[in-house]
């Protein structure tokens, strides 16, 4: 396999070239950029395993351009060029993630010094976290699968949150396999030997969540026949995983928030205060900061929640990922049912590409588990996936020509009102959805006036 490129990002053409051919010289391959623009569509495309970047840059900067590389792809690492005179905003860049710097003008054999020290370091943090999910799966972790750069960069951000006990909010849609990542992130972290409990505070009734989390005494109800202990206590020195917290009542928040700011609470019914050794991780598939809004959230649990945050990215965001994730799928459940190796045919190979997963991973291993249970042969069809049945699903019938719905009688400035006033409906009408009803909001995602927005509600009949 080729080495990943060096991306070089300098807008003085000379001493670019001079650069690249010091480079290329040495066996590297270079890609380059003359701004941060253009850095960062090279990145996209080439993902470079060093970025070489001036920090004065026509377009953007390269503060700009060393954040986008680490979004990118957290192992690259990234060296800033600057000028004598600039040399504390070279210590600035260190300090948000460049490996070094060097000083103008550019000594070439410094620079492929510079350059294999670089390369030698991702190897080291690719080698580290390969031991680590190594370690991890020994341990019993869960194997995350995929390839996607998005799922690099969560991958990362598990690592250096399991180092730490601080409090880490998983946010994602419904299916994105956020358990998963938090038992990951179990598994990685210095309570791994310690237990692994979870809740779905949407599952369980408002009267009953309380005492599970936190457990009851004798006789605090009809029916406690005995003390129990609540989810707090069960997962003494190991880690909490607290699910679609989200949904949690306004009741119990203020509990919540005392046991994670003082490790301590009462059981139902109880008068002694427990101590106890708990790492939380929370996740939520609703948007905590409209709820926070809305007032059915509290916004300091919400900020003692978020120390952490991270985003599981959508399976539609991961398009790599599908096929990868089928044929992993196929394997399993074809142990699993006692069945020969079995194939995706590359018809059903293109379907599983071109449908959007509303349901993400969760959706497709029930999708895969069916066609591996229908499927009589060794290789599964599209008939066995039944993809055209599910809501989402590309239409068999030949698009239509949006514009031939387009009513364009009359004259031109008849046939502009009236595309402007249903863009104008259907814009307002979503935004007042994203939002839940919240007018203010709405009111700032749309850049207008919260005057203009309710006038133009009434006039088009728009509802909250």
């Amino acid at each position: 396999m080729n080495t990943p490129p060096v991306l070089l990002v300098e807008d003085k053409d000379s001493l670019r070239a001079m650069l690249r051919h010091a480079l290329e010289a040495q066996g590297h391959g270079v890609v380059e950029a003359r701004d941060e623009p253009e850095a960062v569509q090279a990145m996209r495309q080439e993902r470079p395993c060093v970025v070489l970047t001036d920090l004065k840059l026509p377009l953007g900067d390269g503060f700009g351009v060393l954040r986008a590389a680490k979004e990118l792809d957290p192992a690259v690492q990234v060296v800033v060029m600057t000028a004598y005179g600039s040399i504390q905003d070279a210590v600035s860049a260190v300090k948000e993630g460049a490996m070094d710097f060097l000083a103008k003008p550019v000594d070439p054999d410094h620079l492929l010094l510079m350059v294999e020290r670089a390369m030698a370091q991702r190897r080291l943090w690719a080698e580290n976290t390969l031991l680590k999910e190594e370690l991890a799966e020994r341990r019993g972790a869960p194997k995350i699968i995929g390839e996607d750069p998005s799922l690099r960069v969560v991958l990362q951000q598990l690592h250096r949150g399991a180092a730490s006990d601080a409090t880490v909010l998983l946010e994602g849609e419904s299916g994105t396999g956020k358990e998963l990542f938090a038992r990951t992130l179990h598994a990685l972290s210095p309570r791994r030997d310690g237990p692994f409990v979870a809740i779905n505070c949407a599952a369980i009734p408002e009267t009953l969540l309380e005492t599970e989390l936190f457990g009851h005494e004798k006789g605090a109800f009809t029916g406690a026949t005995a003390r129990k202990p609540g989810r707090f206590e069960v997962a003494h020195k190991g880690t909490l995983f607290l699910d679609e917290i989200g949904d949690l009542p306004l009741s119990l928040q203020a509990k919540i928030l005392r046991a994670l700011e003082e490790k301590s609470f009462e059981r139902v019914g109880g008068t002694q205060t427990l101590k106890v050794d708990v790492r939380v991780v929370a996740a939520t598939n609703r948007n905590l900061k409209t709820r926070v809004a809305e007032r059915q959230f509290r916004d300091d649990l919400y900020f003692r929640l978020s120390v952490f945050p991270v985003q599981i990215p959508p399976l539609r965001d991961r398009p790599g990922d599908v096929v990868i994730l089928a044929r992993y799928f196929v394997d399993k459940f074809s142990r699993d049912v006692n069945k020969p190796a079995m194939m995706l045919s590359p018809a059903a190979t293109e379907e599983l590409e071109a449908y959007p997963w509303p349901g993400n991973v969760r959706e497709l291993q029930n999708c895969i588990e069916r066609a591996v249970i229908m499927t009589e042969g060794d290789a599964i069809q599209p008939r066995h996936l039944n993809i055209s049945a599910r809501p989402g699903a590309a239409p068999v019938a030949a698009p239509v020509d949006p514009w031939e719905l387009i009513d364009l009688s009359g004259s031109l400035a008849d046939a502009l009102r009236r595309l402007t006033t249903e863009v104008e409906r259907r814009k307002i009408g979503r935004a007042i959805k994203d939002t839940n009803g919240n007018k203010v909001q709405a009111a700032d995602a749309l850049q207008v006036g919260l005057k203009v927005l309710v006038a133009k509600m009434r006039q088009y009949a728009i509802s909250e």
